[in-house]
């Protein structure tokens, strides 16, 4: 009999109404993974995209060669910056839900990444995030006001009203703007790395982007120029499980991991607990201390789990199973480096209680700052006018022309 060929259908491994099934998930026991020294062939390195590097065991005990050792001090730190975003998110989401804002995505259950990230690279390393990096912001020196104020498109909108709420930018702290145009960070970061290496420049670029914008083809470019050119970059895939409404494996997640996808361009791939801060921090400083070297570029996979909603204009629920983050292997991030401090003896239930208090006084009092300069619906608005700036070194007759017409519209209002 001779078989046919037929067409591959990705699919989840549960759907609403099924029992959560992470079966597909290879997981590698804590500390089981070894830590190759810097500058190793990748051919040597293969095993790093396959395994999962993990620090924090079940008895949250960190573990294994990838154990960075930081001091209790700077984990508390880590936490703090962790529970600050997910206050945060929190309060964002409710203003969405009130009308006050039109726009928002959570970052629940990937805190860890961002802020361990960005406590692993050097702060004039250029960072080019996705829209679920806000902890890097606040992490890198930007306010609270000021990224409600985005949020809010207010008169005190970094972007004067022309971005998509959530999308921020920080020239100060050396992160590019987000874009929605997925995955056309990650070609600006390469381009940024090969500049800096031009340059004799020891700083690298990292950027992020989700499971779902690996099937882009500015991606793909992406990593060529990188192999090519030996670019000081960080590529980091956040495999969240979940693209807006699609499984990762839609992207070719269930037939390699995405840590894999650079080596045959010869770019080696580290998969990473993506909720364990330990690993991810540990990873970051591997890959960072390889691009400074001038080993080139490394891709890591975090293995992690979109524990709300894409966005404010996405319902789970129609496509996944309702309690499928309760059930997430992996667990909660910021809970879990809770228990590994409350474990060495830095931190209790009573602290932490405390802390969260502490912290959602602080984010209410930037709430309450941030509304001064406008709402969606309550003033003060921003000038009309100035939709027409800073498109053009200087303003083109037609839209001039069309400016004139608008001030007029507004005098006879």
């Amino acid at each position: 009999m001779i078989e046919k060929s037929r067409l591959q259908i990705p699919r989840p491994t549960a759907r609403p109404g099924d029992e959560p099934d992470f079966s597909y998930l290879d997981l590698s026991p804590a500390g089981s993974v070894d830590k190759p020294p810097i500058g190793s062939r990748t051919r040597k390195l293969e095993f790093l995209s396959s395994g999962l590097v993990r620090v924090l065991d079940d008895n949250h005990e960190a573990v294994g060669p990838w154990n960075p050792n930081l001091e209790p001090e700077k984990l508390q730190i880590a936490l703090r910056w962790m529970m600050l975003n997910r206050v945060f998110d929190e309060r964002m989401w409710q203003i969405q839900r009130q009308g006050r804002i039109s726009f928002y995505m959570q970052a629940l259950g990937e805190e860890a990444i961002s802020i361990a990230q960005g406590m692993a690279l050097r702060a004039g390393d250029m960072c080019f995030p996705s829209y679920r990096n806000q902890g890097l912001f606040m992490y890198r020196g930007m306010k609270l006001v000021d990224m409600m104020c985005q949020c809010l498109s207010n008169t005190k909108d970094m972007c004067q009203g022309r971005q998509l709420p959530v999308m921020y930018h920080s020239k100060q702290g050396n992160v590019f703007s987000i874009s929605g145009n997925l995955a056309t960070q990650v070609p600006h970061a390469v381009g940024w790395a090969m500049a800096s290496a031009i340059k004799g420049e020891d700083h690298i670029a990292a950027t992020w982007l989700g499971d779902g914008s690996t099937a882009e083809a500015d991606f793909h470019h992406a990593l060529t120029f990188a192999a090519v050119y030996q670019a000081p970059v960080i590529l980091n895939v956040v495999n969240n499980q979940w693209a807006i409404s699609s499984f990762q494996g839609t992207a070719g997640g269930q037939r390699r991991p995405f840590a894999a996808r650079g080596l045959g361009l010869g770019i080696p791939g580290i998969r990473v607990d993506g909720n364990d801060f330990l690993a991810i921090y540990a990873a970051t400083l591997w890959a960072a201390d390889h691009a400074r070297r001038g080993h080139g570029p490394t891709l890591i996979e975090h293995v992690t789990y979109r524990g709300g909603a894409h966005s404010t204009s996405d319902d789970p629920t129609k496509y996944r199973p309702r309690d499928e983050w309760d059930s997430f292997p992996l667990g909660d991030p910021v809970e879990r480096l809770k228990q590994h401090l409350i474990k060495v003896g830095y931190w209790s239930e009573d602290k932490h209680e405390r802390l969260e208090k502490e912290l959602r006084e602080e984010v209410l009092v930037a709430w309450k700052e941030a509304q001064k300069f406008g709402t969606m619906t309550e003033g003060p608005w921003l000038d009309p006018a100035t939709m027409f700036e800073d498109v053009y070194a200087e303003m083109p007759q037609h839209l001039e022309s069309q400016r004139r017409r608008l001030l007029e519209i507004l005098a006879e209002d």
